[in-house]
């Protein structure tokens, strides 16, 4: 695979919502096979690049996809009611009748297909997410907070996940994390928000170079 093949090249990107700057003098570039993390403190504007990086918000600035990019989407959390009449299957078929293909590379047990999404765990939906991502078949992944309101084993375990998604599947990965261990043990860059652009660099370099992992901290 030829990882110094750029997939998204991102230039003085900027983001105004209702007359307020949102985000600002974004510079970044990511080559194919790459895992990036986006760090930064709530409020940061994490979630933003996001939704402009999926082109769903105004912006100014470039955003330059390769033209062979499929981009698949995790949100950060869905908020269900339980008593919500759709059940993971119904979920699944929306996107594909060929669900049952990710659900062994997703660990998803088909005992929980006919439950409610509302009453399943949240690493279960967690999971469920990611399949439904997957079914679009991507070659770039985008995950928000992919562990929020995970408990911590359940945490390692979609991490794993992740990783394992990543040599499989030769992805691309972006991934929003507040957590320094992940973001050392799993991304070969760092790209560091706070309305602005703070840094970006390679992972190694970044957390000898950078005082700002102490800013993130203090958040």
């Amino acid at each position: 695979m030829d990882t110094e093949k750029s997939i998204l090249e991102v230039s003085d990107l900027k983001v105004e919502l209702e007359n307020r700057v949102i985000l600002e003098n974004v510079n970044f570039s990511l080559n194919k096979g790459e895992v990036m993390a986006i760090v930064g403190p709530n409020g940061a504007g994490k979630s933003t690049l996001f939704r402009a990086l999926l082109g769903l918000i105004p912006y100014s600035g470039t955003i330059k996809w390769s033209n062979e990019m499929r981009i698949g989407y995790v949100p950060q959390k869905m908020a269900l009611e339980r008593d919500l009449p759709l059940t993971v299957r119904e979920f699944l078929k929306l996107k594909s009748e060929n669900y049952k293909s990710v659900l062994k590379e997703v660990g998803i047990h088909e005992h929980i297909l006919d439950h409610s999404l509302g009453v399943i765990s949240g690493g279960e939906l967690q999971r469920v997410l990611i399949a439904w991502a997957l079914l679009g078949n991507p070659n770039v992944l985008l995950f928000d907070e992919p562990t929020a309101g995970i408990d911590v084993s359940g945490e390692e375990t979609i991490y794993h996940l992740l990783q394992k998604l990543h040599d499989s599947h030769e992805l691309t990965v972006l991934i929003i994390s507040h957590d320094m261990n992940v973001v050392t043990q799993y991304t070969n860059n760092i790209l560091c928000l706070d309305k602005q652009m703070i840094c970006f660099g390679e992972t190694s370099e970044m957390l000898h170079t950078q005082k700002y992992f102490q800013h993130l901290h203090e958040h």
